[in-house]
């Protein structure tokens, strides 16, 4: 099971890209189609889908990218060195928020995970959490009434 999830990081950064980008032009594909003075509707469960896939590909690819920047192969000490931070080491990890910091012996901190992994992920977390909603609204709105008889 380790090794699946080790697997996921390494590719995320690398795949969730491709899915963004391929949900973002079916979006754009679906706009231009759409006549101009068509007026506003509510979205239909299938853009809200996409819009979906564009925000999980976003938070994993994110996420994976900031957990990724604080593992290494090599100890601490010499992650931290690497980073420019002087001193001795103590590394301290966090799942979520995203972190991965070296703490010298003085109680400096310096951060290793890149600023906007954090708010890319939340970000995206609402966006999802809110197309999925809306997608669910949206196939109840356009489901056929029961027959009365």
């Amino acid at each position: 099971m380790a090794s699946l999830l080790f697997l996921f990081l390494a590719f995320a950064p690398i795949v969730a890209p491709c899915f963004f980008v391929a949900a973002a032009v079916r979006l754009a594909v679906r706009a231009r189609r759409r006549p101009r003075d068509s007026g506003w509707r509510p979205p239909s469960g299938s853009t809200c889908a996409l819009v979906a896939v564009m925000a999980g590909s976003a938070v994993c690819g994110a996420y994976a990218w900031g957990v990724m920047s604080g593992f290494y192969l090599l100890d601490p000490d010499q992650m931290c060195a690497a980073k420019g931070v002087a001193g001795d080491h103590v590394l301290t990890r966090w799942t979520l928020p995203v972190s991965a910091q070296c703490v010298t012996s003085d109680g400096v901190g310096s951060e290793l995970v890149p600023g906007w992994v954090n708010p890319v992920i939340f970000l995206g977390l609402t966006l999802l959490v809110v197309a999925l909603g809306a997608g669910v609204l949206a196939a109840a709105r356009r489901r056929p009434a029961p027959a009365v008889n």
